[in-house]
């Protein structure tokens, strides 16, 4: 796997990827661990059984990192998804670059604000971007809204529907994670017509096809 941006790598093995960074990136995230908005290193995006059932998933990550070498803060996912179906999606214009690495499983689709609260079976869409820019908070908001957006739109142009037959939004348990360099002008807003935000919604839209995808 590859994103270009200078100073980030990817790494794949069965169990786990593994993005780090040689400088700690701004993050907005709603992991399992490092939710909120924090500066690290490392996203770890870890594989598990379909009938992982812990009780403490958040230690299961910490050990998981401290195998990975991580002895400082991390961002950990979970997916139930084979990770060979990542796939990543990278775009640049007027000096901005922006990456999306997106494991994408739907069996646990839902239909926000119809879907009522019930125990999640398997299925999540992790969607990790990585962008060469430096957002405010503000904007890093805005990017989550943006990228969303461009999920629910792949999500209903497939007519995915949830086990009660509504058209799906998600899945009850997806997450995003927005980690960005700071390096370069701020950028105050990421909706859907800045340029950052096209950028965000173009590499939603192509990794999450191409993860739903592949076999």
């Amino acid at each position: 796997m590859n994103i270009p941006i200078e100073g980030l790598s990817i790494s794949e093995t069965p169990a786990v990827i593994h993005i780090r960074s040689e400088s700690p990136m701004y993050l907005l995230s709603s992991a399992i661990v490092g939710s909120g908005f924090r500066r690290v290193s490392h996203i770890l995006n870890a594989h598990v059984d379909k009938d992982y059932a812990s009780t403490n998933p958040k230690a299961d990550l910490r050990a998981l990192a401290n195998r990975c070498g991580i002895d400082g803060p991390f961002v950990g996912l979970l997916t139930a998804v084979h990770l060979r179906k990542a796939r990543t999606a990278f775009f640049e214009a007027d000096g901005l670059s922006v990456g999306a690495l997106i494991t994408a499983g739907v069996g646990n689709a839902t239909s926000a604000g119809i879907t009522k609260p019930y125990s999640h079976k398997p299925g999540t869409i992790n969607i990790i971007l990585m962008l060469d820019a430096n957002l405010t908070r503000g904007a890093m908001l805005n990017a989550f809204i943006t990228a969303t957006e461009a999920k629910c739109a792949v999500i209903q142009s497939r007519n995915i529907r949830t086990p009660d037959d509504d058209l799906a939004t998600g899945t009850s348990t997806d997450t995003i994670t927005i980690a960005v360099t700071g390096r370069g002008n701020s950028q105050l807003y990421a909706g859907t017509v800045t340029t950052v935000g096209w950028l965000i919604a173009r590499a939603v839209r192509q990794a999450l096809e191409e993860s739903l995808d592949a076999e």
